[in-house]
């Protein structure tokens, strides 16, 4: 299995994070799943990861990663500059992880909130497990 993001599926942010990875993935390196999904829900349970993260959640090697590791670890595989920002790796993860709670926390008042998950074009279909 390819390495999974997680992504909130009404979150409109995260839709566009998702838009965002796969235009710089081009070997393909990750998948995708809703958090809402069933099989959003399957891998969550599989690796024991508590209900109540609210995420992005990133399945890597079976290693998961959640907030600001998630979103670091996806960057350093991505094409380009974004790479560079794996550097902040060496932030204190609390640190990290307080900035990325204050987006988290406003990205249905700051970005909107979608009444359903993302419905993926035909090219990008196969990108997500179903």
């Amino acid at each position: 299995m390819r390495h999974v993001i997680l992504f909130d599926g009404e979150c409109h942010l995260c839709n566009t994070a998702v838009q965002f990875i796969i235009k710089r993935d081009p070997k393909a390196v990750f998948s995708f799943a809703a958090l809402q999904s069933d099989v959003g829900k399957k891998i969550i349970k599989k690796h024991n990861i508590s209900d109540g993260v609210d995420s992005l959640i990133l399945i890597y090697n079976d290693k998961c990663y959640i907030k600001s590791s998630a979103a670091l670890t996806i960057s350093k595989h991505l094409k380009g500059l974004w790479k560079g920002l794996y550097f902040f790796i060496v932030v204190p993860k609390p640190i990290r992880d307080y900035g990325y709670g204050i987006v988290a926390k406003n990205r249905y008042k700051w970005f909107g909130k979608r009444e359903n998950c993302m419905v993926p074009t035909e090219d990008i279909k196969k990108r997500f497990i179903h």
